[in-house]
């Protein structure tokens, strides 16, 4: 006689559980490659791992006013929130995901009645009473036999697109430092060119009633009145067009900082801000595990596989669990007594037969999503190179145009005081006073344009190498 052993429900699950981690199906996910450059174009001298971007953003703007609006920009900033709150979001999709691989376990109960027909065929035997009743109580549990992996790689992605999310994140708070810092740095170059022409203006006016009292004596004639009074006024008329620039470029940065439009407090001058004289910038490769911008690109795209290997599971039977423990009665005082309880065990299984090529489509289209992730991944890494470059090439090029220009005002200045000179003996006209005038007003302009650009391509190279994520973190309590 043979013995047969018996296999409990709870046995035959590990053992699901053991078979489910060797069938899984789709492979793993592995990093794309992506062309890098041994260095950084326009980089001076060896390539160093050392970079400017793991200095904190604190370290690098040194001005304490800038540094209030940065904290209140991370404070205040509404697209920070919104980031933020996406974080959040991702997170709980996914605990969801994460769920799925867990028995499902519910509570339930009952109450049912009927009354049978006493004229059914069969009968439904002779006693008086038809009427039936039952009470029921019980534990309903579900459970999906995870054996190809499906409900596997759904976490996955779900995980890498919170991930995705973070960087999003991170992303952001480098745009806004960078942005707040940009925006800042631009009003500041607006205030000097608005100074510029305001002492311009005050100069020309002072030359107007210069000319105006020789007219009045004879010894001036009205042809330089008339150029000094244009003179005058094609300086004034840069004033109100430099307000509003002022005016919007504030407006501008009350938004970044979360404010109603207003005025903005201002510290340290554009002339006494500088770019550091050397710049570190790392290694080409660095940028792929630094710029967040980069990091969400990536996990979106190892969230794009994942739903490839879920994709590709479909093709595989699904293997469930179903069961109850609970109790039944027809009195509801009998309950909870051993002779009402009840139990069901079902296992199940659906298998894919024809699905009129939905699964198969479905598949391809993640392949698709796949293949455009890779694309979008290979962009954002190859684009960090290109701002890297744009970066420094601006800050060297504009560093070098700021120091022409820096002589050219300086010779502007004593040409200036020079044709005053020459005219006042008689060797020259006014028209020579006038053009060294006009080229000094021009150069100076120039000049606080220059400054500021050569600022903010500072700033964006910052956050081009990836600089700007990092949060403060409030300064520990004096011991009392």
């Amino acid at each position: 006689m043979t013995r047969l052993t018996r296999i409990s429900p709870l046995g035959a699950a590990a053992a699901a559980i053991a078979l489910a981690a060797g069938c899984a199906v789709g492979s793993n996910y592995n990093r794309p490659e992506v062309p890098t450059p041994p260095a950084h174009r326009f980089t001076d001298g060896e390539p160093s791992g050392d970079s400017i971007a793991d200095v904190p953003w604190w370290g690098v703007v040194t001005d304490p006013v800038l540094q209030k609006l940065v904290r209140e920009a991370l404070a205040n900033n509404l697209d920070l929130r919104v980031a933020t709150a996406r974080v959040a979001e991702f997170r709980a999709q996914y605990g969801i995901a994460r769920s799925a691989l867990l028995p499902q376990v519910n509570a339930s109960a009952g109450y049912s009645s009927q009354q049978a027909s006493r004229l059914s065929e069969p009968p439904q035997g002779s006693s008086a009473s038809k009427t039936y009743q039952n009470w029921s109580v019980g534990f309903p549990v579900s459970w999906e036999l995870d054996l190809f992996g499906r409900i596997r790689h759904d976490r996955q992605a779900a995980f890498a697109a919170y991930l995705a999310t973070e960087q999003g994140r991170r992303a952001a708070l480098v745009t806004l430092v960078g942005d707040a810092a940009s925006t800042y740095l631009l009003l500041r170059e607006l205030d000097l060119q608005l100074e510029v022409a305001r002492r311009t203006v005050t100069a020309n006016e002072d030359t107007v009633a210069f000319y105006e009292k020789r007219l009045q004596g004879g010894t001036s004639n009205r042809l330089e009145v008339d150029r000094a009074t244009a003179n005058r006024a094609r300086t004034a008329s840069a004033i109100p067009l430099f307000e509003q620039q002022v005016a919007v470029a504030e407006n501008a940065l009350c938004l970044l900082l979360g404010r109603p439009p207003g005025p903005i407090e201002r510290g340290q001058a554009l002339s006494d801000q500088h770019v550091p004289p050397e710049i570190p910038v790392g290694l080409p490769a660095a940028l792929l595990e630094r710029r967040p911008d980069v990091l969400a690109a990536e996990q979106q795209l190892a969230a794009a596989h994942a739903n490839v290997g879920a994709a590709r599971a479909l093709f595989f039977p699904a293997i469930s669990l179903t069961g109850l423990l609970g109790t039944l009665s027809g009195d509801f005082s009998n309950l909870l007594k051993a002779d009402s309880n009840i139990w069901q065990v079902s296992p199940g299984l659906l298998a894919p037969i024809f699905q009129g090529g939905r699964i198969r489509r479905n598949y391809e289209a993640t392949q698709a999503r796949r293949d455009q992730a890779v694309a979008q991944y290979r962009k954002a890494a190859l684009n960090s190179y290109r701002e890297v470059a744009n970066g420094l090439i601006s800050v060297k090029k504009l560093g070098e145009a700021r120091l022409e220009q820096e002589d050219g005002v300086e010779a502007l200045v004593d040409a200036a005081q020079l044709s005053r000179s020459r005219y006042d003996a008689g060797l020259a006209s006014y028209l020579e006073i006038l053009d060294a005038d006009q080229q000094l007003f021009d150069q100076e302009l120039q000049l606080a344009q220059t400054r500021g650009e050569e600022l903010r391509a500072f700033v964006e190279l910052y956050r081009a190498l990836g600089g700007g994520w990092q949060e403060e973190t409030p300064a520990a309590a004096p011991a009392p």
